[in-house]
């Protein structure tokens, strides 16, 4: 992947509309999408605009006067990358994933769901972590391999007092946001090669006293990963089927779980043991 930053500029009006929008739950725009004759143009308002080649394999950035270039970075490796990734034909997803076991445990659902705080308490508790959002599977040899990503993780605060030692390194602030992304190291341990995919939890909506696991069917299984998939361009007809073809063939192999689980603190050292204890086991069977 080719990326420069280019210049500084100011937001423009664009003459097309935008062909797909991004926002927050109280509606505040957070990315807009555009076609222009050299690809796309992503534009998170206030921020920055990135020109991402049609083939998805360059990415140039304009940003607003005053953004920093860690928030640029930031823009780039947890929004920019992942689509762009998916016009390669790779299949990318709002997940972060774990080792366990040699293989590669996924966590998926919405923010603030609980993806990075789940693959912060393990990596700080002796398993390795291979991406913190934006999880990539490749078919290699036959088998879906979750790739490595960035190595860190974000945290919002409370996240952090809980799991974070004193002296963790730390990326520069960003800002567009009051997370933290905390880089790996002895602290928060990463594994650099890529596993087979053993299983996949969605996080769900209840809190529960205890972890449930509850295996799914293929098609809750691909309703769910196209609802968490990145994607570039959604109207785009033939990138559109080669997905949805490449996900109906995911979901037929049986590692794929409802997870839900008590969000607390003091007892996320439950919850690992259970995710092991299950993930070993359903990995095996797999």
């Amino acid at each position: 992947m080719n990326f420069t930053t280019v210049a500084e500029r100011a937001q423009m009006p664009l003459q097309s509309p935008c062909f797909q929008e991004w926002v927050f739950p109280d509606g505040t725009p957070w990315t807009r999408f555009y076609r222009t004759e050299a690809g796309y143009l992503l534009r998170f308002p206030e921020l920055a605009d990135f020109q991402v080649s049609y083939d998805g394999r360059s990415v140039c950035c304009w940003p607003v006067p005053g953004v920093s270039e860690a928030s640029v970075q930031q823009l780039y490796l947890n929004q920019v990358l992942p689509l762009a990734q998916s016009k390669h034909g790779k299949l990318v997803f709002h997940a972060s994933a774990v080792e366990i076991d040699g293989k590669a445990v996924a966590f998926i659902g919405e923010s603030g769901k609980g993806k990075s705080t789940l693959a912060a308490s393990f990596a700080t508790n002796g398993f390795r972590f291979l991406t913190d959002d934006g999880l990539v599977v490749e078919l290699v040899d036959g088998e879906s391999r979750v790739m490595p990503s960035h190595p860190s993780i974000r945290l919002w605060e409370d996240s952090q007092e809980a799991l974070i030692a004193m002296g963790a390194q730390t990326a520069p602030p960003v800002q567009f946001t009051s997370k933290a992304r905390f880089l790996a190291g002895n602290e928060i341990v990463f594994c650099e090669q890529s596993r087979s995919l053993g299983c996949a939890y969605f996080l769900g909506e209840t809190e529960e006293q205890e972890p449930l696991v509850e295996p799914m069917n293929p098609g809750e299984a691909l309703i769910e990963l196209v609802k968490h998939s990145f994607l570039l361009d959604v109207e785009e007809k033939e990138m559109l089927a080669m997905h949805f073809d490449e996900l109906s063939n995911l979901v037929q192999k049986p590692i794929f779980y409802r997870l839900n689980y008590p969000r607390r603190f003091e007892e996320l050292s439950n919850v690992r043991r259970a995710i092991v204890q299950h993930a070993s086991k359903a990995g095996g069977e797999a």
